[in-house]
């Protein structure tokens, strides 16, 4: 019988459990596929925390993932037993099977391999909303990233050097500022050390970013609002050191008439033809070498409590995979 992480309970990286469960046979729209790599993300942590709900408990954490179809269900088209899936808004992927909406998987194009498709499917998906929709990164924009060296900071920091804007990255620490540097990074702020917004303001001449992307959270509102230009926007896509309690609207007026978004990978990749032209954005300027997926961490399934402890504990750099 194959085997899963499964959570009884909300709570810390022990609650994670790896024990066999039963997986069912694909249903109308949904193909069952044989996992080779699992990508693991902040949202998994605060899904199993239960800073977000699960729809029921115990559950099966994680959203991304590459494998083999095994299994078809009726109604499925363009999709094979045999083909080679990926997938960054899927349910329970902390599995060795798992069933899975058709419409939420795209076929891995030859030249990526699995672990490659596994840690760039959530990521990378979210570093092409961010970048091409959120606020379209143009040449001579320069762009303020929060933890630069972090799984979507590396996709996201490069992208945007490649798209031909000054890219400015705070990271934790020196050896995340050496990482950011070789990946897009035009200069790096190490936020614990320095004044980030005043450090912005030095590199920007006083006038500020057109963009910063947020996906840290409580330590770093309200200043990232000081970094941005006139009209400026405010992307907060995350909340790796906690939520942002108190969002103040009227911040947004005082400091310039700034936008400020809560965009979601959820939102963006509902609609399948959305879904399809994302990934071919993304599979694009990876394929060219433009954007290099970086996976600097390797582990077995059944090691996911101590995974997540070093998620947590901000000592990852890039994208970590499970192998089942």
């Amino acid at each position: 019988m194959p085997k899963a992480i499964r959570v009884h309970e909300y709570g810390g990286p022990e609650v994670m459990r790896y024990e066999e469960v039963e997986v069912a046979a694909p249903g109308p729209g949904q193909i069952r596929v044989r996992q080779t790599a699992i990508g693991v993300n902040f949202i998994d942590i605060y899904f199993r925390s239960g800073l977000y709900k699960a729809p029921q408990l115990p559950f099966t954490p994680g959203n991304e993932g590459a494998g083999e179809v095994v299994a078809v269900g009726e109604g499925v088209t363009g999709l094979a037993k045999g083909d080679r899936v990926a997938y960054g808004s899927a349910s329970g992927t902390y599995a060795e099977e798992v069933v899975i909406e058709a419409r939420m998987v795209v076929k891995i194009p030859e030249g990526v391999d699995d672990a490659t498709a596994a840690a760039m499917m959530l990521k990378g998906l979210t570093a092409q909303y961010l970048l091409r929709k959120t606020y379209r990164v143009q040449a001579g924009d320069t762009i303020l990233f929060h933890a630069a060296a972090g799984g979507v900071g590396l996709i996201a920091t490069q992208w945007a050097k490649h798209l031909g804007a000054t890219v400015i990255g705070t990271v934790g620490s020196q050896d995340k500022a050496e990482l950011a540097r070789q990946n897009g990074c035009d200069h790096v702020i190490l936020y614990r050390d320095e004044d980030f917004a005043a450090r912005v303001k030095e590199i920007t001449g006083g006038k500020g970013c057109a963009v910063v992307y947020d996906g840290v959270g409580k330590a770093t509102y309200p200043a990232s609002l000081d970094c941005l230009r006139p009209f400026g926007m405010f992307v907060s896509f995350g909340n790796a050191s906690g939520v942002i309690e108190d969002f103040n609207l009227a911040l947004l007026g005082q400091k310039g008439s700034l936008y400020a978004t809560r965009p979601t990978l959820f939102t963006h990749v509902a609609e399948r033809a959305s879904l399809e032209a994302m990934a071919e954005d993304l599979f694009g300027v990876v394929k060219s070498g433009a954007v290099k997926i970086p996976v600097h961490s390797r582990a077995k399934l059944a090691e996911a409590a101590q995974v997540h402890r070093d998620l947590a504990g901000r000592q990852t750099t890039g994208a970590t995979v499970m192998l089942p």
